[in-house]
């Protein structure tokens, strides 16, 4: 049969339903509310689409503002880029107001977070000074960084303890705008774990593998002591695509191998793109035994803004 003396398929035999009797996934009662002038986050929050992160974004609200009500931890762990787009003040209130718990960082946190201390900016445009071997080689921030992993070694300290203490010792002018100063100050836990061979203080002069290796590791040990009392609580890793996940699963498995309980746990990512790791290792795995867990795309220097004022609000509540 030649191809051009096919006919087209009759379709009248076709069996067809009622659309009114059809489940239907969207309905009018998911869509957006009217935004107004003047709106308050919480009302911007009300009026969003309860479709996909329209209403996943509240109920992470609602989840993590049930946490700290019910004083139960709030975890961050988070990358540098988060302190690169300056939101630093936002975290630090949190901490202020007991919403953030404890900060995981890795080791790039500290090298940002330690120049913004003492120079009140970081980020040099690594495309300029690669080329002549410049790049990370800023003499003060290796010689204060090392130091300070350095007697923190000798004193049994963790990494995140020791930098936050020598930000404070020195009186940097910009400190009120330090993670880890204002945390040491606020006594709420910064753990700092660390690559070796990725960060730039570890090609300066003072680096001392040892050093390193003993404060991080026993920022690693404090981390899952801070894993271990997280039933009930909440866990936000912010802009870390390999390292934290990593860390944070196998401080899970640690604590539960030890016999803790940590099942009910509320679990979010957010970053720009969408990474595997951060997706099994913190959304998806760490809640197969109870719980949930969110991941959101966005821009850190817009979404965890929204994010901490609609939990400001939601705590505001009575």
């Amino acid at each position: 049969m030649s191809a051009l003396s096919l006919q087209p398929l009759d379709f009248s035999g076709l069996n067809t339903y009622s659309v009114y009797d059809r489940h239907s996934k969207v309905s009018v009662k998911d869509f957006a509310g009217i935004l107004k002038p003047d709106m308050r986050v919480k009302d911007l929050l009300a009026a969003l689409p309860t479709q996909l992160a329209g209403g996943e974004f509240p109920e992470l609200i609602k989840r993590v503002a049930s946490a700290r009500r019910n004083k139960r931890p709030v975890m961050l762990g988070m990358g540098a880029h988060v302190i690169k787009v300056g939101l630093n003040p936002i975290l630090i209130e949190l901490m202020k107001r007991g919403i953030i718990t404890s900060i995981a960082l890795n080791g790039a946190g500290i090298i940002h977070d330690a120049e913004i201390a003492m120079v009140g900016r970081t980020s040099e445009e690594v495309a300029d000074v690669l080329g002549r071997g410049a790049f990370g080689a800023a003499g003060e921030t290796g010689e204060i960084l090392n130091r300070a992993i350095n007697e923190g070694a000798t004193q049994d300290m963790g990494m995140g303890e020791a930098v936050g203490r020598t930000l404070l010792a020195h009186d940097f002018p910009h400190n009120e705008h330090s993670l880890l100063a204002q945390a040491c100050r606020l006594g709420v836990p910064v753990t700092v774990h660390v690559a070796i061979g990725t960060d730039i203080i570890h090609i300066h002069p003072d680096a001392d593998g040892a050093a390193i290796g003993k404060t991080s590791y026993h920022d690693f040990r404090l981390f899952c002591r801070l894993v271990s009392d997280l039933d009930g609580g909440a866990y936000l890793n912010v802009g870390s695509a390999v390292l934290l996940p990593e860390v944070f699963l196998k401080a899970l498995t640690v604590v539960r191998n030890l016999g803790f309980t940590v099942k009910e746990i509320t679990t979010a990512n957010f970053d720009f793109i969408r990474h595997y790791r951060p997706a099994t290792n913190v959304v998806h795995r760490p809640t197969l035994e109870g719980g949930r867990g969110f991941n959101f795309t966005g821009h850190h220097e817009l979404m965890i803004p929204l994010f901490a004022a609609a939990l400001l609000d939601e705590l505001a509540k009575t």
